[in-house]
């Protein structure tokens, strides 16, 4: 009932650009790709443009692609320090053909993943409060005990130096 109401209420997800790319390395990183988008730079001195290709560490979730692929990237997946663009879809593919490679996820399976992973991270971080605030309230009991067994003594001593006087 709840994931249906959560389902219907699903605020729509930011539509980032699409780079294209050619995969330069692929297999010596786990779950990551380089991959080299073309680009160009504009030289205001010689009014000429010039090749500028820019290279991106890519999430690639099921380790899909080979070295040559055509893809499609989305910036604006942060998984890492380096890596800040996921695998939206094969374009070209170098090599194997797509359907005998593990399958890309679509957008949404990895926005449920994050949704999934950030669900998961506020669970930790409350049981790990809730455990912080019953391990203080032990420590703020341990306290009063040693005061009212304190106070006890000295009671105690009080009551025997009124007794012999």
């Amino acid at each position: 009932m709840a994931s249906a109401i959560a389902a219907a209420t699903k605020v729509p997800r930011k539509v980032f650009r699409e780079l294209h790319g050619v995969v330069v390395t692929s297999g010596l990183m786990d779950r990551t790709v380089k991959v080299r988008v073309g680009g160009q730079k504009f030289n205001k001195f010689l009014q000429k443009h010039f090749d500028d290709p820019k290279q991106y560490l890519v999430h690639d979730p099921n380790n899909s692609l080979r070295t040559g692929d055509v893809v499609a990237i989305m910036p604006g997946f942060i998984t890492s320090k380096s890596k800040r663009h996921v695998v939206k879809h094969i374009i070209a593919p170098a090599g194997t053909p797509i359907e005998e490679r593990p399958p890309i996820p679509t957008l949404d399976e990895l926005w449920d993943g994050k949704d999934a992973e950030r669900a998961a991270k506020k669970e930790r971080k409350l049981l790990r409060e809730k455990a912080q605030a019953a391990e203080e309230a032990i420590e703020l009991a341990e306290r009063l005990v040693r005061h009212a067994t304190k106070e006890i003594a000295l009671r105690e001593k009080i009551i025997s130096l009124q007794k012999v006087d």
